[in-house]
């Protein structure tokens, strides 16, 4: 009985951790809409981007390997700007996330604008996230979770590993309480902090937002059984040991959803040139398919 009511558990999303249990919509919604989502302005449209304008300088977050501003534009709408090279490289991921069902905040990347009441008028390009339809309950970590053990969160894991975010601690992890009146569920638990990826990782460290170096890595260097071999050593062995190749297969077939004027979009929406977003397009894909490979067992250990 114990077992049936696990499997039940998993089937529906819902934790097998201890009593806690959330419903899977917190976490992931099916993107029903998949082929039609626009990657170019993402989930908040061109309603909610950044005006141009000057924005009012609030504070300077001056930690982290990125800098950054916390402005509030002529609306009254307050925005978390990051600069730096996690700039291009988060709003990436972040619209990859949520192009395929994961909760992500509303980002943008904005080339050029201008600040009053700052430390300079004109500051660098950032990356824009939205503050002021949510507020932040705290951090969800990556074990114990409300939602462990169901595909979702492997399927997450998964998408994370083939972008080379290593720097997945429970500290980048949040849960939004979302504002009466947005959409979707009330409680979301968001992935927030994405800078550290497109990269070439090493333990407890490595590159970011580097074309060079993402070419370099591999994903998977094969699968045994219900064992998936990923090629990076990430810093949460006991969670990476329960991802199934059925799980790396559904989350492939996610990212293979996307064609290729959204994976353009995504890209470009970050200011990437030409030739660097059909590098980094080109070498997701060729993951994408090594993911796909796990379906009919063609992934060997080696």
């Amino acid at each position: 009985m114990r077992r049936a009511a696990l499997l039940l558990a998993v089937s529906l999303g819902l934790s097998t951790a201890g009593s806690e249990k959330a419903p899977i919509e917190q976490l992931w919604e099916p993107p029903k809409d998949i082929g039609a989502r626009d990657l170019f302005h993402g989930p908040g449209g061109t309603e909610l981007a950044p005006p141009d304008a000057p924005f009012r300088f609030v504070s300077e977050d001056t930690e982290g390997n990125s800098g950054g501003y916390e402005v509030i534009d002529v609306h009254g709408r307050r925005w978390d700007v990051k600069t730096g090279e996690e700039a291009q490289v988060e709003l990436v991921v972040s619209r990859i996330l949520w192009a395929i069902g994961f909760h992500q905040p509303i980002t943008y990347y904005v080339d050029a604008w201008t600040m009053s009441g700052g430390p300079t008028e004109n500051p660098a390009p950032g990356r824009f996230r939205l503050e002021s339809d949510h507020k932040k309950e705290g951090d969800w970590p990556w074990r114990k979770n409300p939602f462990s053990g169901t595909r979702q969160l492997h399927g997450l894991l998964v998408i994370n590993i083939l972008l080379e975010n290593w720097d997945l601690d429970s500290g980048q992890n949040r849960i939004y309480a979302m504002d009466e009146g947005v959409p979707g569920p009330r409680r979301r638990y968001v992935v927030q902090d994405l800078g550290a990826a497109l990269g070439k990782p090493a333990f407890r460290s490595g590159s970011r937002n580097d074309i060079d170096g993402y070419e370099q890595t591999r994903f998977i260097t094969g699968a045994l059984g219900e064992r998936v071999h990923f090629a990076f050593l990430w810093r949460h062995p006991r969670v990476r040991s329960e991802v199934t190749p059925e799980d790396v297969v559904w989350a492939c077939r996610l990212l293979d959803g996307l064609s290729d004027r959204q994976w353009d979009d995504v890209f470009r929406a970050a200011g990437y040139s030409e030739s660097v977003r059909s590098r980094f397009i080109r070498k997701i894909e060729e993951k994408i398919r090594e993911g796909l490979a796990l379906e009919n067992g063609s992934q060997s250990q080696r």
